[in-house]
């Protein structure tokens, strides 16, 4: 058997070694290739990965980070396409303190009637973005796409900062070879963290190196004749460096799962802190931030703190908004819809002010930190207790080492003893202590006028409900009739304004018609559109054509009809990430049915509760029967926004009981 395994893992590294991985090099059998060997659901695949980190010497410069990627993709299909296109973000405040992107060499590579083609990327597949003042994107759409294809670039990106971007150790597809390598001069610490949320953990390697610097110096000097005269010199000098390795070879796709927050959270990614720096006969000069230092740091910033502090833009407008209303809450939530008309988000991300909240105001459009600092501003300057909260987005991740880049967004905390809550005006159909979906991620910190700081949690408490009460008279040609009312609160109801609102009622009576067979909806009224701190409360008839079974003298039919859930969104038999549900939610339903003429009840489904882990999740159905009347409960209350992978198993259980008791039949029986 050892002798087996030995060869295997021979046959393995000579197969490897056999791939030529050098620029250029793609072989007839990696283009043949139609499908990935170990996962064949993959669209496409990391053939081979080689990124590198090191420092050099500049003189006058110092040291200068240089970045090198070289990529090797293969393109299995259609949906494999969107890793054609790569995206590269650069740091862009000014020319000493840019980031740039140079050496990009990038081809194409079909297999054309058994030869290799290679279509050469040119200038107009390369694109400049500006993100903001501070941001800039560099892109490229790699030329001639096919089903097949495989596309190869390499670049090198030169910062002048300190500062090492996360290396990314996996991706949504499979990576076959990954060589990385992070070279680190001895004067600078850092301290290393693998996601500690990944489920995919590389070996990493950590060794020393040294090597020899050469500096030129050139001297000018005068002679008693006034000739100038120069002499250059070379000197050398060693430095020691810190080196991580990661080989690694077969790396699993990171799948995404139903009801996940961001992808990217669980990535294997490993990331690196500059904690001190010590260079020779210089003290010790320790870098390590807590969150208090670096919140402190932000809200000292010019385009921070002093935007608080301007109120000279909007006096006018607050005095006369707030001139009649007595509570803190009312003004709050006057000034709150008044930015929210005021000044549209332009799209863009920041917990810093970009135009500045003055300009922002003026003009009438700002990114979030023009908008939300302008909102903190005006309710203080109304008297109202309100400070901002600096978040990392959903899309932005969870920060493990307390730096300025671990946020991304900021949004208001209103504690005055009148009213607490979390407020966005960046959102249109967001309220008072609730949020756009992007901003539920994990916790805040808020920052208050005297620089003190804490952290806030951001996860929706309240449960967010949806109501629902269905009359159901059955007809003799076993159709169905009747009127349903609904309301919906908080998050379902935001759930509504974000995606229906603006539709027209025959577009959203296709809507909740669709997949449900025969029915047909008429006279749909929807109210509380517009008013968000209200319900919306939607009402509509309904008939339905064969909604029951007849089998001989018996009909069979499920009391929900076309409200069941029509399907399990729970099928994996595992799974390795939490279930973000984003907030705590109950769907109940109050069902009457009156009983047609010449039939009485021969079966009741038994009333029934589950429980899922202490309270997390529960389920109740209750039936009675009055005459001809039946009266039927069903609830489902998920207690928690978030469901851990180990709990998945009996939550799935628990879920599939609560399905299979809402389909349940009753059954009637011909007098």
């Amino acid at each position: 058997m050892k002798t087996i395994i030995t060869s295997v893992v021979l046959l393995i590294a000579l197969n490897l070694q056999a791939q030529n991985f050098k620029f250029g090099k793609v072989s007839k059998d990696e283009l043949a290739e139609k499908v990935h060997p170990k996962d064949p659901t993959a669209n496409a695949a990391l053939l081979f990965k080689r990124e590198s980190v090191r420092f050099d010497y500049r003189k006058g410069d110092g040291f200068i980070q240089v970045r090198t990627i070289h990529q090797r993709i293969k393109i299995y299909n259609k949906e494999g396409f969107s890793w054609a296109t790569k995206k590269v973000r650069l740091y862009n405040k000014m020319n000493s303190e840019s980031e740039k992107l140079y050496k990009l060499k990038a081809y194409t590579y079909n297999l054309v009637d058994g030869k290799v083609k290679d279509d050469k990327l040119k200038s107009d597949g390369v694109f400049d973005e500006e993100l903001n003042k501070f941001w800039k994107v560099k892109s490229f759409t790699m030329p001639n796409i096919k089903e097949g294809c495989i596309v190869e670039f390499t670049y090198e990106i030169s910062s002048p900062f300190l500062a090492i971007d996360d290396l990314e150790l996996q991706y949504a597809i499979p990576i076959n070879v990954l060589e990385v390598s992070v070279k680190t001069p001895e004067y600078f610490i850092y301290n290393k963290v693998l996601n500690p949320q990944t489920t995919y953990r590389p070996k990493i390697e950590e060794t020393t190196s040294s090597r020899n610097e050469s500096v030129t110096n050139t001297s000018v000097s005068s002679d008693s004749y006034g000739s100038r005269n120069s002499e250059t010199s070379v000197s050398q000098f060693s430095i020691n460096e810190n080196v991580i390795k990661i080989n690694e070879t077969d790396i699993p796709a990171l799948k995404d799962e139903p009801f996940i927050d961001n992808l990217g959270n669980y990535q294997a990614k490993l990331k690196l802190e500059l904690t001190a720096i010590k260079y020779p006969n210089e003290p010790y000069k320790n870098l390590s931030n807590s969150w208090d230092a670096v919140t402190k740091t932000i809200y000292k910033s010019d385009d921070f703190g002093e935007q608080l502090d301007k109120s000279g833009y909007y006096e006018d407008e607050i005095d006369a908004l707030t001139a009649n209303l007595e509570s803190n809450a009312q003004k709050a939530f006057a000034i709150y819809n008044y930015v929210k008309v005021k000044v549209k988000w332009n799209g863009y991300y920041g917990y810093t002010t970009d135009a500045g909240v003055r300009k922002a105001y003026k003009e009438g459009v700002g990114n979030v930190g023009d908008i939300n600092l302008m909102l903190v501003s005006m309710l203080r300057y109304a008297g109202i207790i309100a400070n901002p909260v600096l978040i990392s987005t959903k899309s932005h991740g969870i920060p493990l080492f307390p730096t300025r880049d671990g946020f991304n967004y900021v949004i208001c905390f209103v504690e005055d003893e009148d009213i607490m809550s979390l407020l966005d005006a960046t959102g249109d159909n967001a309220t008072f202590n609730t949020l756009p979906i992007r901003d539920l991620n994990w916790q805040g910190r808020v920052i208050r006028e005297n620089g003190s700081s804490t952290w806030i949690d951001l996860t929706p408490r309240k449960v967010s409900r949806d109501i629902t009460g269905l009359n159901i008279k059955i007809n003799s040609d076993l159709s169905a009739e009747g009127k349903v009312r609904s309301q919906k609160f908080d998050y379902i109801a935001k759930r509504y304004r974000d995606n229906y609102a603006d539709l027209s009622t025959e577009a959203y009576i296709k809507v909740l018609e669709k997949d449900k067979g025969d029915l047909l909806i008429s006279n749909l009224e929807v109210e509380g559109e517009d008013s968000l701190l209200e319900p919306i409360k939607i009402t509509y008839e309904y008939t339905m054509d064969n909604a029951l079974e007849e089998i001989g003298d018996k009909l069979y039919f499920s009391p929900l009809l076309f409200l069941n859930t029509q399907e399990n969104p729970f099928k994996q038999d595992e799974r390795k990430l939490p279930i973000d549900l984003m907030y705590p939610m109950s769907d109940k339903y109050m069902i009457n049915i009156m009983l047609p003429e010449g039939y009485n009840v021969e079966y009741l489904p038994e009333n029934q509760a589950l429980d899922f882990a202490n309270k997390t999740g529960e389920f109740k159905y209750l039936v009675n029967q009055n005459g001809r009347f039946l009266q039927v409960n069903v609830e489902l209350n998920i207690n928690a926004s978030l469901i851990l992978p180990e709990n998945y198993t009996f939550f799935k259980q628990f879920f599939a009981q609560a399905m299979e008791k809402e389909g349940e039949k009753i059954v009637l029986k011909k007098i």
